[in-house]
């Protein structure tokens, strides 16, 4: 009983160590409360250790700023380390990490802010009163995790979600600005707020609250226009890219349908005089021009169903076109199941294609061969580009290094920081490699994706 008694006696009058104490664990449950909830609202696909380690990370950050950073600083460093940490644990856009800590702590100060007027109102107590003594503080935030937990739930019964567009373009510098002054606006508020929650009227709290409501549900609503604007506008490339394709594609079946009869007359001939050397050479042009349109076919968004990666394979066959290069693709894979994020891929695929252009343009013999496929036996998915090329005294380790200014890349010349920034991509991602071969015909890149 009196066991009892201490406890008791503890947790109702002041006690700064026993808060202390109690501070480590509850900073650790409101990091997993908030890490459920971003992951959630903004479909961050992540794996068990990546939330560990963002939450262990965020919770040692925001411990040591609460103990020895003083208030309001603390909150401050807060804001700044997470969105620095989803960046790096979870591999986002800056938007997207910036996102990520603007959402929680929106639903922490709204929900935190009315629920302390109430609790003050309820257990008629000060403000100084839920931060000193340990039983209010607790109470008082358990019930605050809770109710944000509920919400969690609730969106991800519902799959009330976010998609934000993986490219960060112009325009969207405005949101990030608008986030981080959002930031600011916000937890100097709820810092002034909860300094003087006990002299500011609960309508007044309630309209403070309804304004920030109002701001919150605003700026999704702009979030979510810029991501459709986004989304329409990669749409209407694509659909661009796609009638050029078929435009050329119908111009050269036309073409073909006008010759036809010609090329048969010619398949006589030379079947008539008995000339199997020059029927073999015939042919093999004949399917040149076949496999022309069957390239031209393949360049399909229904074939290519990822927008991003068939706007840069588009974009680069007609750019190989222009100068002469044959570009065979061969595509036998499900574009949607890729173990990569298609930012990082379509960055990797355009510095290899851009040079294997490049190396090909300067032979005699211009091809690319493009095949996207997968291993099932070894987990994989394979992008393989090869291309002719002239230097093949090429080092095929160096050309990744960044200050290597000799011949490099797969045609003997420089390419600037292309590869290196392949190299830089490789690293972030433990399950991408690039293996480069050559031999005295093809310069050859594989890209391998493991799953």
């Amino acid at each position: 009983m009196e066991i009892l008694q201490t406890i008791w006696s503890a947790l109702t009058t002041e006690n700064e160590m026993l808060i202390t104490i109690l501070s480590i664990p509850m900073t650790i449950l409101e990091a997993t409360v908030t890490t459920l909830l971003f992951t959630s609202i903004l479909n961050i696909l992540s794996t068990m250790k990546q939330k560990v380690a963002y939450i262990l990370s965020f919770s040692l950050i925001a411990i040591i700023s609460i103990h020895f950073v003083p208030t309001p600083f603390n909150t401050f460093i807060n804001l700044i380390a997470c969105p620095i940490l989803v960046y790096f644990i979870f591999k986002t856009t800056i938007l997207k990490s910036i996102v990520s800590q603007f959402i929680p702590y929106v639903f922490f100060v709204l929900i935190g802010n009315l629920l302390l007027k109430i609790y003050l109102i309820a257990f008629n107590i000060s403000t100084d009163m839920t931060l000193v003594i340990p039983i209010y503080k607790i109470s008082f935030s358990l019930i605050m995790y809770l109710i944000v937990f509920i919400i969690y739930l609730c969106l991800k019964k519902f799959h009330i979600n976010i998609s934000l567009y993986e490219k960060l373009r112009k325009n969207n510098s405005f949101l990030i600005i608008n986030f981080i002054i959002g930031f600011i606006a916000f937890a100097i508020q709820s810092y002034t707020m909860t300094l003087y929650s006990n002299y500011i009227p609960l309508y007044l709290t309630l309209a403070i609250i309804i304004v920030f409501l109002i701001y919150f549900i605003y700026t999704l609503y702009s979030l979510s226009r810029t991501n459709k604007l986004e989304i329409t506008t990669e749409s209407l490339e694509e659909e661009r890219l796609y009638n050029k394709t078929l435009t050329i594609l119908y111009d050269n079946i036309r073409g073909f349908k006008h010759d036809f009869n010609n090329i048969v007359q010619a398949i006589g001939g030379y079947i008539s005089t008995n000339d199997m050397d020059g029927l073999k050479d015939y042919y093999s042009d004949l399917m040149s021009d076949c496999q022309k349109a069957n390239n031209l076919a393949i360049l399909n968004p229904e074939l290519i169903n990822n927008p991003a990666i068939y706007s840069l394979l588009t974009s680069k066959y007609h750019k190989a076109e222009e100068l002469g290069i044959k570009i065979n693709f061969e595509i036998f894979l499900d574009l949607t199941t890729l173990n990569i994020k298609t930012y990082d891929l379509t960055r990797i695929l355009g510095i290899l294609l851009d040079n294997a252009i490049e190396a090909s343009s300067k032979c005699e013999e211009k091809i690319i061969n493009v095949t996207i496929r997968k291993d099932n036996k070894a987990n994989r998915q394979l992008f393989v580009i090869e291309n002719t090329y002239i230097n093949k005294d090429v080092d095929t380790e160096r050309i990744f290094e960044k200050a290597y200014t000799s011949k490099s890349g797969s045609d003997g010349k420089n390419h600037g920081l292309g590869l290196w920034e392949v190299r830089k991509i490789l690293k972030k991602n433990n399950n991408l490699n690039l293996f480069t071969t050559k031999n005295e015909q093809l310069f050859k890149q594989q890209l391998e994706i493991y799953f």
